[in-house]
């Protein structure tokens, strides 16, 4: 399965926020790292279907991003997770399976399967009001694998995480995407290193590196040093 964005721009009034970017995603884990304003979570929203682009093409396999078909095949984890306060974390998870169109038994045993792993099994009755941010975060992973996605999108998905709780997500995420495409956005580099096979690079909305993080390490800290801390 091959994901392939093509010369992909997006204009806003007098900003161009990306800016005729290419690549290729292939199963794996790809990590997106930029400053804030570099373009990232526009990018990410495009490849999600949730912005149009102004101009380029998005498809896997010839499936454009526009088409039912290629939101079956997605999951996404958006920067500003939104949630119901009201709803528990069973019910949450439950509720973005039905939206889905995933079959309420199936959808049942997926919800505790995914609620065991990212350790909210022990609350899963509770609203998610009542939850610190960092269960939030697990909540909205757990909404993200809920249809077995083979194109996952996550945004800054180890915010508000402890460092116990970035290993768990960071060694849940290289399991997925040894036959899943796996892209996500991050400021930590470290998640970069332990898990990214590949390595995308953006700086005001334009795509500066692509490719292993391990065959420029020492040069890619540096400039990610220099130009975005």
């Amino acid at each position: 399965m091959n994901l392939t964005v093509d010369r992909i721009t997006k204009q806003y009034k007098n900003k161009l926020a990306v800016d005729r970017i290419s690549f290729r995603l292939s199963e794996g884990v790809t990590g997106l790292l930029g400053a804030n304003g570099a373009g990232k979570t526009t990018l990410m929203r495009m490849m999600s279907g949730i912005l149009e682009p102004t101009s380029g093409e998005i498809a896997v396999d010839g499936i454009p991003v526009q088409s039912e078909e290629y939101r079956a095949l997605l999951g996404y984890l958006p920067q500003d997770f939104g949630y119901y306060p009201e709803f528990s974390a069973r019910e949450f998870v439950l509720y973005i399976a039905a939206l889905k169109g995933i079959e309420k038994k199936k959808a049942r045993k997926k919800t505790e399967e995914l609620l065991e792993v990212v350790g909210l099994s022990e609350v899963a009755g509770k609203k998610i009001r009542t939850f610190s941010g960092g269960m939030k975060q697990r909540v909205g992973i757990a909404q993200a694998l809920v249809n077995d996605p083979k194109i996952l999108i996550l945004d800054e998905p180890t915010a508000g995480l402890d460092p116990k709780e970035r290993v768990r997500f960071r060694n849940l995420i290289a399991e997925i995407g040894k036959d899943t495409i796996v892209l996500f956005s991050t400021h930590i580099v470290s998640d970069i290193e332990h898990i990214a096979n590949n390595v995308l690079m953006m700086k005001e909305g334009q795509l500066i590196h692509e490719g292993a993080w391990s065959e420029d390490k020492g040069d890619l800290e540096k400039f990610y040093m220099e130009e975005f801390e």
